[in-house]
């Protein structure tokens, strides 16, 4: 069991659906009535819908949750930390991939997680102009459909197949960079798949990709969800140097807050 009023790990992955799915909602409703981009003190964009869709969540954490301290980006953005996290709390973002909402891509996706000793255990990736979803308990990975009234209509396990040679290399879509393109260089015969969001993580997590290389800025919020996922369908995710890639960074001299060293995701543990 979980903290959070004794609720079980499936009964909090299905407060994940449920809340993902509402915010998905918003998040189309805003894109199909128009919004306006603006930048972050860290140069990033926002919109109307990174903050409505996070409210969304936050209402629903704070009301079903309370005991469960959580961290969302646009409330660290606005400033407002939780004093102390413990051993559980939960990673949201809102609408990772903000680039790609903005440019009329459908790689965006909506991030929950549980985070339990530093491991994310539950999670929920919902891409909701793809009307698909991944969800997370420990050992267990899904992918699920979302029908056109917003409801999961279907869902599957999922699993990490066995590394192919040549490997199949996910890349981000937006946040390419030269130490990614020197490890790809390592692979001359690679294929490589381009991504936005935490889709990344889920398609290592499906059997369709075989590294994922990230040599560049990520916050711990862009990557819990996914990496639950791929933790759960039988893959990892490691620092370069091989070491365990863990959650709950704080109080660091040399870096922000809950920032993401470069790491590399697999397919096998």
């Amino acid at each position: 069991m979980a903290e959070g009023a004794g609720r079980g790990d499936r009964e909090i992955r299905s407060l994940f659906e449920r809340l993902a799915l509402a915010a998905g909602c918003e998040i189309m409703a805003v894109r199909s009535g128009g919004f306006v981009v603006h930048g972050k003190a860290d140069n990033s964009p926002v919109t109307l819908a990174d903050t409505r869709a996070e409210e969304i969540i936050l209402a629903g954490l704070e009301r079903e949750l309370p005991d469960i301290p959580h961290v969302g980006e646009e409330e660290i953005s606005a400033g407002k930390v939780p004093a102390e996290l413990g051993d559980c709390f939960i990673l949201i973002d809102p609408l990772d991939g903000t680039r790609e909402f903005v440019s009329g891509s459908d790689e965006f996706t909506v991030n929950i997680a549980l985070v339990r000793n530093g491991a994310p255990e539950i999670g929920v990736v919902l891409a909701p102009a793809r009307n698909e979803g991944y969800s997370a308990l420990p050992g267990l990975a899904e992918r699920f459909t979302v029908s056109s009234e917003g409801k999961i209509e279907t869902r599957h396990t999922i699993c990490t197949s066995e590394p192919r040679k040549p490997p199949r290399i996910v890349a981000s879509r937006s946040h390419r960079t030269a130490e990614t393109d020197d490890f790809i260089a390592g692979f001359p015969d690679a294929k490589i798949v381009s991504v936005g969001s935490s889709l990344k993580f889920c398609l290592l997590a499906e059997g369709k990709a075989d590294l994922y290389p990230r040599f560049g800025r990520t916050m711990e919020w862009d990557t819990a969800a996914g990496d639950a996922v791929l933790r759960a369908a039988g893959g990892h995710t490691r620092l370069i140097d091989g070491g365990p890639f863990v959650y709950g960074k704080r109080g660091r001299q040399d870096d922000r807050d809950f920032a993401n060293p470069w790491f590399i995701s697999e397919t096998q543990r």
